[in-house]
């Protein structure tokens, strides 16, 4: 399978792993691309576009300082910030929170979220790269996969007790109600708190509250 054809473009790469980075430079070279900037953080990132207003930007997920989504963070920042603006997501896993957010800014510009497996088939990332770049949507099967699942019901994989304890979350009960309601340690509702947030997938960012949140999920269900 050979890459649609597509006129040269002016890209900015973030990805924090040098090895990876170079990589992905070269094979953007090879097939006629000018990779303005080759970055290594968010922030890096976000100062890159501003300073050579790329055609396309390509970044990872997880980039420093924290490790976590910057990259997707500021892969949906810059498409609030200039609409249009093609961007790839590369990323060893599928970050559900973001990754639906980042899709929902697909009108008026390319956008595509893919996993790094298919990095290493070129033809499979040029073909998504020129794709993005003309202003269409490449998304990976296995993200597609994961957000639908999600989307079907995000209570699914809570026990009956976490869905008790969540429900008395949403009634505004405080941790140590909630252990009185039910005649259990307030530990034990603690942990309960804990396994229901790391199974609906809920983001830790600034400013976001992981128990309002929680609630939210629980209603929409």
């Amino acid at each position: 399978m050979q890459p649609a054809p597509t006129g040269p473009r002016r890209v900015v790469l973030a990805e924090d792993s040098v090895l990876l980075r170079e990589g992905l430079v070269g094979v953007l070279g090879r097939f006629g691309h000018e990779v303005l900037a080759a970055v290594g953080d968010a922030d890096a990132l976000r100062e890159a576009v501003a300073t050579y207003e790329p055609d396309v930007v390509v970044t990872d997920v997880r980039m420093p300082p924290g490790f976590q989504d910057e990259g997707l963070r500021a892969a949906i920042a810059l498409r609030a910030e200039r609409p249009g603006l093609p961007v790839l997501v590369l990323s060893q896993y599928v970050q559900r929170s973001y990754a639906a957010e980042l899709l929902d800014t697909g009108d008026g510009g390319g956008v595509g979220y893919l996993l790094k497996d298919r990095v290493g088939q070129v033809e499979q990332f040029v073909d998504a790269f020129t794709r993005v770049a003309e202003g269409g949507t490449v998304v990976d099967p296995e993200v597609v996969r994961q957000l639908l699942r999600r989307r079907r019901d995000p209570l699914e994989r809570l026990t009956p007790r976490e869905r008790e304890v969540l429900s008395l979350v949403a009634e505004g009960r405080s941790n140590a109600a909630i252990a009185a309601e039910l005649v259990v340690t307030e530990a034990a509702v603690g942990k309960h708190v804990g396994n229901i947030l790391a199974k609906l997938d809920l983001p830790l960012t600034e400013g976001t509250h992981r128990r309002v949140l929680a609630v939210l999920a629980y209603l929409r269900a």
